[in-house]
C-alpha cells in the first residue's frame, strides 16, 4: 500500500503564501530583536572609545613612577645606575608586557624617562621675569623626543660619557618653540640652574623642537614640557612668574641627579581604546585597581623597582562613562518593552489568523478523532519549517550587520522569537478545539461576557500597572538600574486601557445606533450591526495598535524633551543667536561691522566685570553687566531668560537700580549700597530680582545701566540676534575689526551636547524602535482586518443578489471598520497622553539630551514633553489606513462574480 503524503510537505505545497509570509515576519522580528542588544553594545562600545580618547591624557594616562635610592642608603654608582636610559627602557618593556588584556597601551603615545619634582630657578638675568620673580625650569630627560617632534633650528640634543654623570658640569638640551617664544631662549642659548654645594650646571640648548600632535599623551600628559605656563607665589596677593621645561637627552638622565635628590623615574602608559568594548570595562576596572593596589603592582614592584608607585585618573574615565550610560540605559529599555510587546502580539496575531482560516479544517479533524495534542504536534512541525531557518538567518544577519557586541544576548533573542513564532498556531488551535462547539455559535464582544478568570488576570495586571507606574514616578530611571517592572510601565498602561476599551466598546456602538436606525437607508445600521458582530479577539490587535501609539507618542516625547533641553541649554550658555567675547575692551566700530553680517537682527553691547566687589566681607563671585537698557531689554524678553521692562534700570535719582540674581539680592538685601572696586564705587539698589539673564550663563550677576556708571567702559562682549547668522561672517568681522575676541554660535553649542556615541545611538535605536512599533501596527491593523476578510467578501456577496451596489459595498465596509480604527485611534491619543502625564516626573533625559550637565543647573530635570504630532499623526494613520484596506477589500469582492463569492465564503 502506498504511505500517505506526509503533513507538513503537503501543507507547504497546497498553502505556500501563508508560510512565505510567516517566514518574512519572523525573519524581520528576529533580525530586530538580534540587533537590539547588539546595537547597544555598539554605541555603548563607542562611548567609551569615545570616553576614552577625548580624556585628558593626565587625566587617562597610568604613571608609574620610582624615586631611586637615596646616596646615603647606596654607593654612588647604584644611585646613578637607576637612572641609565637602557634600565629605563628595559622597566618600560616589562611594564608594557604585564599590562593585563583588554587594557592595552599606545606604544606611540606612552613615553618613560626621568624628572626633577620641583623646578629650579635659573641664575641667567636675560631670560623674562614676571611680578613674582625669574623663570623657574622643570629638567626632564624623555625618550623619543626625534620620534615626536621636527626640528625648527638647531639640532637635538646629545650626551657623551662625561656629561652622562652626576659629575658633569654640563649639558645639552631642547626647548619647544611656544617655550622659546614665550622666555627669549633661542638655539645657542646658555641657561645655568644652581646646584647644591657646587657649581651651576649650565644647559647649553641646541635646538628649538616644534611637537608633533601636542595635544595627545606624550606631550599633554606634562603640560609644561610643550608650553609654558605661569605659577603664582604664595603671598597675599599672589604674583606669576614663569615655569618652562628643558628636554635633556634621555642618555642624560643621572645629571639630574647633581642638580636635586628630588629626582623620579618615571613611565606613563597612555591606553589605546582601539577594540575596547563595554562587556571590557569590568576587567578594565579589575586591571587598573591591580596595577595601583594589587598583585600586579606588587609583582611590578619585584620586577622593577620596590619604590614603584602608580596612579591613574583613568579608572575615573570609565566611572563617568558608566554614569551616562547607566542614565540612559532606563530611558532605552522603555522603548525595547514596547517594541517587543508589539512583536510579541503580531506574532500571536499571524497564529491567530492561521487558526481562524484553518477552523473548519481543524475541526472536520476533531470530528474524526483527531486529539488536541496530535493536531498540536502537527501544527508545531508545519509552523517549525519556516520559523526556525528564518529565526536563525534573521539572527545571523543582525550578527553581521551589527558585529560588536556579545553574543548570547542576540541568540536568546532570536530564540524568543522563534519560539513564540511556533507556539502562536498551536496554542491557539488547540484552545478553540478543545471542546465541541456549535456551529455559528456567537463570538463577538457584544454578546461576550468576560469569565470571572479573565477579571482575576485583568485586576492582576492593573495592580502590576500601579506599581509600576508609582515606582517609576518615585525611583525615576537616574539611578541606572533597569527594573523591567519599570520599564514596562507604559506597556502596562496600554494594556490596561485595551482591556478597558473592549469592555467599553459595546456602548458606544448602542449609542451611535439609536439615530441611526430612525435614519433611511440601510449602510448605516448594517455597518454598526456589524462592528458589533467583531470577533471577541478584537482584544489583541487593539492591544498592538495601542502600544505601538503609545509606544510611538512616548518616543516622540523623548526626542522632543531632548530636543527643547538641548535649546534651551544652548540658549543659556550663548545668551542669543551668537556671541562674541574678549578678555579686553571691543573696538567700538564692532558693533556695526556685526549689524551688517548677512542673518543678523539685532547686536546687544555688554560690558562684563567679573569678581565684583559688594563690600560685604563675604568672597562668592558676582559678575556685573553693564548694559544699554533698551537693547538688553528686548534681548531679554525674545530669549525668555529673566525678562524684565527697560525703565526698570534707569537711573531716576541718584541711585542706580539694578536687576540681581536671588543670591546677590539677598546680599544686599534691597537696601541702598556702595559697591564696586576703589575709585569707582556707585550706588545701587536692587529693584528686579531674577533667576537668569542672557549674558551669564551660570553664576551670580548685577544687571545695571552702563550710563549710570563712573567712567568709560566699552563693552567686552556683543549678543548677537538672528538664527540665520552666518558665523564665518562673524569671524571674519571680528578679525576685521583687529579684534581677538572668539566667536560662540548657538549652533555650535548645540552639536556639541551630542558629542557622546552613546547619546547618538540612543537616539537612533528610539527612532528605530518608533519606525518598527508604527510598521507592527499596521501589520497588526491589516491582519485583523484580513482575519475576517472571506467572511466580509462572502457578506457583500449575498447583499449583492439583493441589490447592493458596488459603491454602497465600499461604503459598508469602510464604516463597518471605522468604530475600531476610531476607538483605536482615540484611545490610542488619550493613552499615550496619559501616560506622558503619568511617567514624567520619573523619567529624566538629562544625560540623553546634553553630554554634560554641569554647567547648566539652572535647567533642572529634562522630561518627557507631549509632543502632539507623535500623539496625533500616528492616531489619524491608524484611521487612514484602516479605511484605505477596507476599500481595497471592497474593490477586490466587488471585482469577483457573485457565485464566487457565495461559495467562497458558505462553509456549510
Amino acid at each position: 500500500m502506498k504511505a500517505a503524503a506526509p503533513w507538513v510537505r503537503t501543507r507547504l505545497r497546497t498553502a505556500p503564501g501563508p508560510a512565505v509570509a510567516l517566514l518574512l515576519l519572523v525573519l524581520v522580528t528576529s533580525f530586530l530583536a538580534a540587533a537590539f542588544p547588539r546595537a547597544v553594545d555598539t554605541y555603548e562600545g563607542q562611548g567609551l572609545r569615545h570616553e576614552m580618547s577625548s580624556a585628558s591624557p593626565e587625566r587617562s594616562a597610568i604613571q608609574l613612577t620610582d624615586e631611586p635610592m637615596r646616596y646615603e642608603d647606596s654607593g654612588p654608582g647604584d644611585w646613578a645606575d637607576s637612572l641609565q636610559s637602557r634600565r629605563l627602557a628595559g622597566h618600560h618593556r616589562e611594564i608594557l608586557a604585564a599590562l593585563p588584556k583588554p587594557l592595552r597601551a599606545d606604544t606611540g603615545q606612552s613615553a618613560y624617562g626621568a624628572r626633577i619634582l620641583e623646578p629650579v630657578a635659573a641664575t641667567d638675568e636675560w631670560l623674562p621675569q614676571l611680578d613674582g620673580g625669574g623663570t623657574v625650569f622643570t629638567l626632564v630627560a624623555q625618550a623619543g623626543m626625534a620620534e615626536h617632534s621636527t626640528l625648527a633650528s638647531g639640532r637635538l640634543p646629545g650626551a657623551t660619557a662625561d656629561s652622562a654623570t652626576p659629575a658633569a658640569d654640563a649639558v645639552e638640551a631642547a626647548v619647544t618653540s611656544a617655550t622659546a617664544a614665550s622666555l627669549h631662549i633661542k638655539a645657542g642659548s646658555t641657561i645655568h640652574v644652581p646646584r647644591p654645594g657646587g657649581a651651576p650646571l649650565a644647559v647649553h640648548v641646541t635646538g628649538i623642537v616644534e611637537p608633533l600632535r601636542p595635544d595627545l599623551s606624550y606631550w599633554s600628559v606634562e603640560p609644561v614640557l610643550r608650553t609654558p605656563t605661569r605659577l603664582y607665589t604664595a603671598q597675599t596677593i599672589p604674583q606669576p612668574y614663569w615655569h618652562g621645561a628643558l628636554l635633556l637627552a634621555p642618555e642624560a638622565a643621572p645629571v639630574l641627579l647633581s642638580v636635586t635628590p628630588e629626582t623620579e623615574a618615571y613611565w606613563r602608559i597612555a591606553p589605546d581604546p582601539a577594540g575596547v568594548g563595554i562587556a571590557d570595562v569590568p576587567r578594565i576596572t579589575r586591571a587598573i585597581a591591580s596595577l595601583e593596589h594589587g598583585p600586579l603592582q606588587s609583582a611590578l614592584r619585584t620586577t622593577v623597582s620596590p619604590q614603584l608607585q602608580t596612579e591613574s585618573g583613568l579608572d575615573g574615565v570609565l566611572i563617568d562613562f558608566d554614569v551616562i550610560g547607566s542614565a540612559i540605559g532606563p530611558v532605552v529599555a522603555v522603548a525595547a518593552f514596547g517594541v517587543g510587546s508589539i512583536a510579541g502580539v503580531v506574532l500571536l496575531m499571524a497564529g491567530g489568523l492561521a487558526a481562524a482560516r484553518r477552523h473548519a479544517e481543524l475541526s472536520l479533524l476533531r470530528s474524526r478523532g483527531a486529539s488536541v495534542r496530535g493536531i498540536a504536534g502537527r501544527l508545531l512541525a508545519e509552523a517549525a519549517v519556516p520559523v526556525l531557518p528564518a529565526a536563525a538567518v534573521g539572527c545571523a544577519l543582525a550578527l553581521v550587520i551589527v558585529p560588536e557586541g556579545q553574543m548570547l544576548p542576540p541568540l536568546l533573542a532570536s530564540a524568543a522569537v522563534a519560539l513564540v513564532a511556533c507556539a502562536a498556531l498551536p496554542l491557539r488551535a488547540a484552545f478553540l478545539h478543545r471542546r465541541p462547539r456549535l456551529h455559528g455559535e456567537r463570538d463577538d464582544v457584544v454578546r461576550a461576557r468576560p469569565s470571572r478568570r479573565r477579571t482575576v488576570a485583568e485586576l492582576t495586571l492593573l495592580v502590576l500597572t500601579v506599581a509600576a507606574v508609582a515606582a517609576l514616578r518615585r525611583r525615576g530611571t537616574s539611578d541606572g538600574d533597569v527594573d523591567e517592572l519599570v520599564s514596562a510601565a507604559p506597556v502596562l498602561v496600554s494594556v490596561i486601557a485595551a482591556l478597558v476599551l473592549v469592555r467599553l466598546y459595546p456602548l458606544p456602538l448602542r449609542l451611535a445606533a439609536l439615530p441611526i436606525v430612525r435614519r433611511r437607508g440601510a449602510i448605516g445600521f448594517l455597518s454598526l450591526a456589524r462592528a458589533g458582530r467583531a470577533p471577541s479577539a478584537t482584544a489583541l490587535p487593539l492591544l498592538a495598535l495601542l502600544v505601538a501609539l503609545t509606544t510611538a507618542a512616548f518616543g516622540g516625547s523623548v526626542l522632543a524633551g531632548v530636543a527643547d533641553a538641548r535649546d534651551r541649554a544652548s540658549l543659556v550658555a550663548v545668551g542669543a543667536d551668537a556671541r562674541i567675547d574678549s578678555a579686553e575692551a571691543l573696538p567700538d566700530a564692532l558693533a556695526g561691522k556685526i549689524r551688517k553680517v548677512a542673518g543678523v537682527r539685532d547686536v546687544v553691547p555688554v560690558r562684563s566685570e567679573y569678581d565684583l566687589d559688594l563690600r560685604d566681607a563675604r568672597t562668592e563671585s558676582v559678575t556685573l553687566l553693564a548694559v544699554d537698557p533698551d537693547s538688553y531689554a528686548r534681548l531679554a524678553h525674545r530669549t525668555g531668560l529673566g525678562a524684565f521692562r527697560a525703565d526698570e534700570l534707569r537711573k531716576s535719582s541718584g541711585v542706580l537700580p539694578a536687576l540681581a540674581s536671588p543670591a546677590v539680592a539677598e546680599r544686599l538685601r534691597g537696601r541702598t549700597t556702595a559697591i564696586g572696586p576703589a575709585g569707582g564705587l556707585f550706588t545701587v539698589r536692587v529693584d528686579v530680582v531674577r533667576s537668569a539673564t542672557p549674558a551669564v550663563a551660570e553664576g551670580d550677576f548685577l544687571v545695571v545701566d552702563a550710563g549710570g556708571l563712573p567712567g568709560s567702559r566699552p563693552a567686552t562682549t556683543l549678543l548677537i540676534s538672528g538664527p540665520s547668522a552666518d558665523g564665518a561672517g562673524l569671524e571674519a568681522a571680528a578679525r576685521t575689526a583687529g579684534s581677538a575676541a572668539a566667536v560662540t554660535t548657538r549652533s555650535a553649542v548645540r552639536d556639541g551636547f551630542t558629542e557622546s556615541p552613546v547619546q547618538s545611538g540612543a537616539e537612533r535605536i528610539y527612532l528605530v524602535a518608533a519606525v518598527a512599533g508604527a510598521g507592527y501596527a499596521v501589520l497588526a491593523l491589516v491582519l485583523s482586518l484580513l482575519q475576517t476578510a472571506p467572511e466580509r467578501s462572502a457578506l457583500l456577496g449575498r447583499l449583492r443578489t439583493m441589490g447592493l451596489t458596488r459603491r454602497q459595498g465600499r461604503r459598508l465596509l469602510i464604516l463597518e471598520n471605522l468604530p475600531q480604527a476610531l476607538l483605536a485611534a482615540v484611545g490610542g491619543a488619550l493613552v499615550g497622553w496619559a501616560a506622558i502625564r503619568l511617567l514624567a516626573p520619573g523619567i529624566d533625559l538629562g544625560r540623553l539630551a546634553l553630554a554634560t550637565q554641569g554647567g547648566f543647573t539652572s535647567l533642572g530635570p529634562v522630561q518627557l514633553r507631549a509632543d502632539p504630532v507623535s500623539l496625533l499623526l500616528p492616531a489619524l494613520a491608524v484611521v487612514v489606513i484602516a479605511s484605505a484596506v477596507a476599500a481595497a477589500q471592497a474593490r477586490v469582492a466587488t471585482r469577483r462574480t457573485t457565485t464566487t463569492e457565495l461559495r467562497a465564503g458558505d462553509t456549510r
